[in-house]
């Protein structure tokens, strides 16, 4: 669970609303039978997770396809998504989804493995109880799957513009780290991002974008890593050439002639550190040889509890996940708002409402943290876990 006893007790959570908080709502557990031109028959562990629809529904949180997808994560990751919707101020509860397939099947393998997943669960889609967008190993491509199925524009978000995705929705969790990462340099670093290093730690969607938002900026990005390596480049690295070379080489290993390990990214001396990729990859076991001074959790998760103590004893500031990463979920909501009315928006309008959204969010979780004497993630939870127990009331649970 994330709410700690400090927690508990600077909101006033009782029992039953901590018995309610402690476990999910519903789970669903699914096999997926079927024919992969590339594996032949298979069978495909899948799950689908609410962790509390107070706010809801629908239940939001995207669809994640890995062969490391278990239960367990699924439902951390659908307890994560109740907070961060919560945080966030938005009609949503938490939910997510995990699909036990390798994330590099073949786009048509993928499509088969989407549609027989949306069959499955169509009873969720079409009630309008959960709406599912792209997560790790799932993009534009598989929300355009699960539409193709339900025809429904608010049962999934994250789809192609042509076919009522949201202008900007691909790009937005990396604008919106990018956005909280300036606005968190110049309130703990007193600087600006022209002035800092950075390195990145995964470079899929969010990092991709984080790092190309950035260097637009005027960062100077000085590593980037991914699952099978990275590249350093003490200038800064051209982040244009990084997505070309990474197009080509499935990885950025290696790029400008250099070689960097996902464990030595973690120990590198930079002023920033992003880990963008998957959760659990700073440790008890690393988080003594952290240097950055500043730390936006991108990916969902990727500090563990006996990290986050170790850090806090170091005095690195982490901007936790559940704001920092927000933006993504704040451009569904327009989607799925905009996807029930038939209007239309311009890129420029998806980015302002994450900036506008993000910082006004951001500067409460400051005041709170400043109030209260705690971390950041604290104060996040804190505020986040104040709303659900006001939901919660007002809708009789309590």
């Amino acid at each position: 669970m994330l709410l700690d006893d400090e927690i508990v007790r600077l909101v006033g959570i009782g029992d039953r609303a901590l018995a309610i908080l402690s476990e999910p709502g519903r789970t669903i557990t699914i096999r997926l039978h079927t024919y992969l031109p590339s594996m032949g028959r298979v069978s495909i562990p899948a799950y689908v997770v609410y962790h509390n629809d107070a706010r809801g529904p629908p239940c939001k949180g995207g669809i994640r396809m890995s062969r490391h997808v278990t239960l367990e994560e699924t439902t951390q990751l659908a307890e994560i998504m109740t907070y961060k919707n919560a945080l966030m101020k938005l009609p949503f509860g938490g939910g997510k989804a995990g699909i036990a397939a390798d994330s590099q099947l073949p786009p048509l393998d993928k499509e088969i493995v989407m549609h027989e997943f949306t069959h499955e669960i169509k009873d969720e889609l079409f009630s309008g109880a959960y709406v599912p967008a792209p997560d790790l190993g799932t993009g534009p491509r598989e929300m355009a799957a699960i539409f193709g199925e339900t025809h429904m524009r608010e049962s999934v978000t994250g789809k192609p513009v042509g076919i009522g995705g949201l202008p900007g929705r691909e790009e937005a969790t990396g604008y919106g780290v990018a956005t909280v990462a300036e606005h968190a340099v110049r309130e703990f670093l007193n600087s600006e991002l022209q002035d800092v290093t950075i390195g990145v730690q995964g470079f899929g969607n969010v990092g991709s974008w984080t790092s190309r938002f950035l260097a637009e900026k005027g960062a100077k990005i000085i590593a980037v890593t991914d699952a099978k390596g990275g590249t350093i480049e003490r200038s800064g690295i051209d982040v244009e050439g990084l997505k070309k070379f990474s197009a080509e080489h499935g990885s950025v290993d290696g790029y400008c002639g250099k070689h960097l390990s996902n464990e030595e990214l973690f120990k590198l001396d930079v002023d920033v550190l992003i880990p963008a990729a998957v959760g659990g990859v700073i440790s008890s076991e690393n988080a003594s040889d952290v240097r950055a001074r500043l730390i936006i959790e991108g990916a969902n998760a990727p500090t563990t509890k006996d990290a986050d103590a170790i850090l806090a004893q170091r005095k690195i500031i982490i901007v936790p996940d559940i704001l920092a990463n927000a933006g993504g979920v704040v451009a569904s909501y327009d989607e799925w708002r905009k996807g029930k009315s038939g209007s239309r928006t311009k890129r420029e309008e998806t980015f302002a409402t994450i900036r506008e959204v993000l910082l006004e969010v951001f500067d409460e979780v400051l005041r709170y943290s400043a109030e209260k004497e705690v971390s950041l993630r604290k104060a996040a939870l804190a505020l986040a876990a104040g709303r659900l127990l006001e939901t919660m009331e007002s809708r009789g649970w309590m």
